[in-house]
């Protein structure tokens, strides 16, 4: 096992939060964590320059060091889709730069979280998504539900895209967002059935989506982590 590509059900579902404190949970157990941002749309001014502030999040809680480049190696101003993002910055995304960081990475740690950038099919160029991001990288995916109206069948067309590519499903991660939805628990139950396996955790509602770097590992990411890193 090298690490995880972590996916989500749309974009604004958590899946930065979730990476950020599996990475925090996953140092407290003393493991030696890299993190990725393949592709980020949509930049932050910082008196180093311009950053994807998803990426600095993650960097942040990572105890391995990295160059900026390796750990967001497609950084696109425009935030939008990141098809559209390179075609506003006149840029095409290619594979070869990211397998590049991502090979780096593992030589420096012991294991690699990948934040994909919007849902599973998030399209960045005129054919490919970021499925196919995932797929070259060869990781087990976890992902996030954002628990909102319509979450089930957007739940169950990515776990049926994942079994039609052959990826490893390492995962699922409740999140209930800022606003409980009616029915969460009964709708947790129903994937958990429909999956085969009850979530890696249930993020309560209300989780921030920005904690300080000192903050500890929340308990649901760390029972999350012992869950995937266990023999």
């Amino acid at each position: 096992m090298s690490g995880f590509f972590i996916t989500g059900t749309d974009t604004g579902v958590g899946k930065t939060l979730v990476a950020v404190a599996l990475t925090r949970a996953l140092v407290t157990a003393g493991r030696r964590v890299a993190v990725m941002k393949p592709v980020a749309a949509g930049t932050v001014n910082t008196p180093q320059g311009e950053f994807n502030d998803d990426a600095l999040e993650l960097l942040g809680a990572s105890n391995v060091k990295a160059p900026y480049e390796d750990v967001n190696p497609w950084l696109l101003k425009t935030p939008a889709s990141p098809h559209l993002a390179a075609r506003a910055d006149g840029v095409a995304i290619g594979h070869e730069r990211i397998a590049s960081a991502f090979t780096r990475l593992i030589a420096a740690s012991d294991l690699v979280l990948v934040e994909g950038a919007g849902g599973w099919h998030a399209p960045i160029s005129a054919t490919e998504t970021m499925a196919d991001i995932a797929q070259r990288l060869g990781l087990p995916v976890i992902l996030v539900v954002g628990m909102r109206l319509g979450c089930l069948n957007h739940a169950l067309l990515t776990r049926d895209a994942l079994r039609a590519r052959g990826m490893r499903f390492a995962g699922w991660v409740a999140n209930k967002l800022t606003t409980e939805m009616p029915l969460v628990d009964a709708n947790i139950e129903t994937l958990a059935s429909r999956f085969g396996v009850s979530p890696l955790a249930v993020v309560p509602v209300g989780t921030p989506g920005t904690n300080p770097r000192s903050a500890p590992a929340p308990t649901w990411a760390i029972e999350a982590a012992k869950k995937l890193v266990s023999p």
